[in-house]
């Protein structure tokens, strides 16, 4: 008997032969296909990977290794999106600069990395705190600048107060931080967005170019929130003085504005003051200072009933000068539309709530066939015909739009409209760890932009990087470097003291990686028209309306400077499941539930642990992690290990039979199903396939010659080239085992043989009056005379036929034979 598999020797042997050999380096030859495969651009943490990391990188090198091996160019390489509030926040709490927790970290990672044998060029690593990285960040900032997309704007903006730094609205969930939990402010700064709403169309539009999955690209086209619709001006009438001021609203449905019972405004919306009659000023102000504390999302949430304070106003609705009373809702944004809403309690579900709650009028203005529905249980949203609407009684929704539109523009009281929920990107960050803004103030010239010879901005060494409470950046607090001369006219100037939102690095790092060492460019051009877009990209659905959607955006802009020549970054996007601890809970520190990848390769190998990983579950879905399972996939790796090395396949016979037969059919229908398997993320079943063709190499073994055949030989050549992409250390010393030359990982993927996948054979079963009496083998194109002929012959069935007489004879090809007797 062969000696057990030792996955750590073989680990320690194989490793660093394929690193001499550059077995991951990546091929530049333009005469094969390419294949660009990324994962999303990781956070080293200071915990390191855990296993459920791996649901990620794992599969991303399966499929890059056997793309390699299919003949492509594969480029997956990997670096490091170091900078940001994560970063700093470790690095404060462990007292040490985050420029050596950064790189500690990074180092960490690549170590597990490596540790599972995951594949990428590592001569390409890039990190976003590089100053060679982050010149080019601020570059394309001065791009974004110089076409008027990059411009600073003063505004109430979300405050964290434990990380002291302002926060996109992306960033606010439920009221609280993204990264550290707290609940956050609003506060007033002047800070610097990028003009993402300028791009709105087109990141809705192109979505349908690209392969990802739809429930992202519905994330995407509801946080930029097209709406197309009509804005009619109401006339607000002061409480105190009576005299009147516009406030325009946009609807989608102005065929119901005759049923609008009150209108609602947002409570930054600048005419609340004037509105307010002083007897419900208390209220008014509690409930706006309670507002702040909530994000747009959670103001936006529909499974949130809506609440608002009455002004003691009203206003004039345009279309019939009926007065409704004015409120203010939290639910109803100042930067969304017109951040005043008209509201119809009959045709609008939450409107409906609204007026029930707070004693409010319900007027019926639309029905589905023109006549009143009498006092209305629940709100009819639906399109119908309008009643009670003036002129427009009698026409249908979609005519009286259209008329109502019209009647609007002629009598100068609003417009067609399109609206966006989509806002600015706000990009400015006051904390130290993040790329400075290349920017510097100068009382004679204004903005001035640093000029290109004089990046990167580099961020000083200090020691003391902690943010201050006053909303301004650590790097406001060192005058030598805040102070400078303009550029422009020489005078004394100072550098803009914010940095980047860490999402500006990670918007552009895909094509970074086609040349990392150049210095004169981001990226060289040429050859960006070669690997881009990028083919497969693989991360958490987390990100669907931050990076992926920043990352589409600055694609677009240098679409349109001619920068790149695609419009999409990423071709087809995969997001993989989280992996739950063994009793369903998230894994964490605090639990002491965390599974390292450290702990299983010492146990059971890398190999046994990348199978795992892939055959636990569905890759999209969430799934559980099982030590009982993970000890299973152990035993097969060592049932292959065994398998193989018993049976080198050193002979020369040939194979015959129908042992013959089925042992080649199986190995070609696995190289089928494998292949479209690793192809369409279906490790799962990719594995149970290798299973299947591995049993049956063993029940050949046992039963007959084949071990010593030829046809054995290619079998078991076939199933290690198979496996070399899932468990490589495996397939690698059984190739050398076996006796092959040069490495399975640089051997050609097995392609399958059409013909062999036809079955010549069938067994189907025979029954009499219903009863299972024998299973026949037929030739697979029998028909039903011969059929009836062979099952007659049988022995098992002739028993139940003599002395009856056949009534009825029954033949469901390819299926089942049966008799009917009396």
């Amino acid at each position: 008997m062969a000696e057990r598999y030792d996955a750590q020797k073989v680990q320690a042997k194989w490793s660093p032969k394929w690193r001499e050999m550059g077995l991951y380096k990546t091929s530049e030859d333009r005469s094969r296909p390419k294949f660009y495969c990324l994962d999303f651009f990781p956070y080293p943490s200071g915990n390191g990977l855990s296993v459920g990391h791996l649901r990620n990188y794992v599969p991303t090198d399966v499929v890059s290794r056997m793309k390699r091996m299919q003949g492509f160019n594969v480029l997956h390489p990997m670096g490091w999106d170091a900078f940001g509030l994560p970063a700093e926040n470790f690095a404060i709490k462990m007292g040490v600069h985050p420029a050596v927790t950064t790189e500690k970290n990074a180092s960490n990672y690549r170590r597990q990395l490596s540790l599972v044998e995951c594949g990428y060029d590592w001569s390409r690593e890039i990190n976003s705190t590089d100053p060679g990285y982050y010149k080019w960040t601020q570059w394309f900032f001065l791009l974004l600048h110089k076409r008027g997309l990059a411009y600073k704007a003063t505004g109430a903006q979300w405050w964290c107060p434990d990380c002291r730094t302002i926060l996109a609205n992306e960033q606010v969930e439920q009221g609280c931080c993204w990264r550290c939990e707290s609940q956050v402010e609003k506060k007033d700064l002047n800070q610097w967005f990028f003009k993402i709403t300028e791009y709105a169309d087109r990141l809705i539009e192109d979505l349908k170019t690209v392969d990802w999955p739809d429930r992202i690209k519905k994330m995407q086209e509801h946080w930029i929130g097209k709406s197309i619709g009509a804005e009619a001006n109401f006339k607000g009438i002061s409480p105190i003085d009576g005299e009147q001021y516009a406030i325009p609203i946009f609807t989608t449905r102005v065929d119901t504005i005759f049923g609008v019972t009150f209108m609602t405004l947002a409570p930054e919306h600048p005419l609340v003051e004037k509105l307010t009659h002083p007897d419900n000023k208390a209220a008014v102000e509690a409930y706006i200072a309670d507002s702040r504390k909530k994000s747009e999302i959670d103001r936006l949430s529909t499974e949130k009933e809506k609440t608002g304070v009455n002004l003691g106003s009203f206003a004039i609705n345009p279309f019939n000068g009926e007065k409704v009373p004015v409120f203010i809702g939290d639910y109803v944004l100042y930067g969304y539309g017109t951040g005043a809403v008209m509201a119809v309690p009959a045709h609008d579900e939450r409107d409906f709530a609204f007026a029930k709650k707070y004693g409010l009028a319900i007027k019926e203005v639309i029905t589905p066939d023109g006549k009143p529905q009498g006092e209305l249980q629940q709100a009819y949203t639906e399109y119908g015909t309008l009643i009670e609407s003036g002129q427009f009684s009698g026409l249908t929704s979609e005519k009286a739009i259209e008329k109502m539109i019209a009647w609007l523009e002629e009598n100068k009281l609003g417009s067609g409209r399109v609206n966006y929920k989509l806002r600015d990107w706000l990009i400015s960050r006051q904390r130290y760890w993040g790329a400075p803004i290349p920017i510097i103030h100068c009382d004679s010239c204004g903005e001035v932009p640093v000029p290109d010879d004089q990046l990167p901005v580099k961020l000083p060494d200090i020691k003391e990087f902690k943010p201050g409470s006053d909303g301004k950046s650590p790097l406001a607090a060192i005058s030598e470097w805040v102070n400078t001369t303009c550029p422009k006219c020489g005078k004394p100037a100072r550098r803009e003291t914010d940095t980047m939102d860490g999402f500006a690095c990670s918007s552009w790092y895909f094509l970074r990686f086609i040349s990392p060492k150049l210095d004169t460019a981001p990226f060289d051009a040429e050859t960006a028209k070669f690997w881009l877009p990028v083919d497969l990209y693989v991360g958490g659905a987390e990100h669907a309306v931050m990076h992926l959607l920043y990352a589409r955006f600055w694609t677009k802009v240098m679409y349109d400077a001619g920068l790149v020549n695609f419009i999409e970054p990423f071709s087809q996007l995969r997001n993989q499941g989280m992996m739950l601890a063994a009793d369903g809970s998230k894994m964490s520190k605090s639990k002491n539930n965390v599974i390292t990848p450290d702990e299983m390769v010492e146990k059971y190998g890398a190999d046994a642990l990348r199978a795992f990983i892939l055959f636990l579950g569905t890759f999209e879905f969430e799934v559980s992690w099982s030590d009982e399972g993970m000890r299973g996939m152990h035993r097969f790796v060592n049932r292959v290990y065994d398998l193989i090395s018993e049976n080198p396949g050193n002979g020369s016979g040939k194979a015959e039979g129908k042992e013959a037969e089925d042992l080649y059919r199986i190995m070609h229908r696995t190289i089928k199903a494998v292949s479209n398997d690793l192809a369409n993320f279906s490790f799962n079943t990719a594995i149970a396939r290798l299973m299947e063709l591995t049993n049956a190499m063993i029940d050949a073994a046992k039963k007959t010659q084949l071990a010593s055949t030829t046809l054995w030989r290619e079998a078991a050549q076939t199933l290690l080239r198979l496996l070399a992409p899932i468990t490589p250390f495996l397939a690698e010393e059984l190739w050398e085992q076996i006796g092959e030359k040069g490495s399975v990982h640089q051997q050609t993927w097995p392609v399958h043989d059409e013909k062999a996948l036809v079955e010549s054979t069938i067994t189907l079963p025979v029954q009499v009056n219903g009863k299972l009496r024998d299973q026949i083998e037929l030739p697979v194109d029998i028909d039903e005379a011969g059929a009836r002929r062979a099952a007659e012959a049988s022995e098992k069935v002739q028993k139940h036929l003599e002395g009856k007489q056949i009534v009825k004879f029954i033949y469901v090809a390819k299926r089942m034979i049966s008799f009917v007797v009396k």
